[in-house]
């Protein structure tokens, strides 16, 4: 137990040191809802790599960090934004903007809509098949 605690501590340290290169890239921001004046958080696109890898992480605030880690209960209104931040020049978020808008696509019209709008290169479109919310 030690062990896997030591290991979940070490990773979450190396997160933390690219906090400084994701501010400067997201300008203080939450990369998916543009949340600012809140405390961000480092998440992981999945899937992880074995070292944490700064062009697979984003800024998130809590509000967006909470709902990916439980998408059962994603807020349909909170997530309108995704519609903008599937087009932007980060990959990990164009994956992720899109995980949420597929998820949310077999229910919600305008999620599907914006999906067909958008192109993705191949090894986005294979990134984005390889772990659905």
């Amino acid at each position: 137990m030690a062990k896997g605690l030591e290991k979940h501590q070490a990773r979450q340290a190396a997160l933390n040191l690219l906090g400084k290169d994701l501010t400067r890239r997201s300008g203080a921001k939450c990369e998916l809802c543009e949340a600012s004046g809140t405390p961000l958080r480092v998440f992981e696109v999945p899937p992880e790599e074995e070292e944490p890898d700064l062009d697979k992480c984003i800024f998130l605030c809590g509000t967006c960090s909470e709902q990916l880690s439980n998408p059962k209960r994603l807020d349909v209104g909170h997530w309108r934004c995704a519609c903008q931040s599937v087009w932007s020049e980060v990959p990990a978020v164009q994956v992720m903007a899109a995980r949420v808008l597929d998820r949310l696509g077999k229910t919600e019209l305008w999620a599907r809509e914006a999906l067909e709008d958008v192109y993705f290169e191949e090894d986005i479109e294979s990134w984005i098949a390889s772990k659905p919310l």
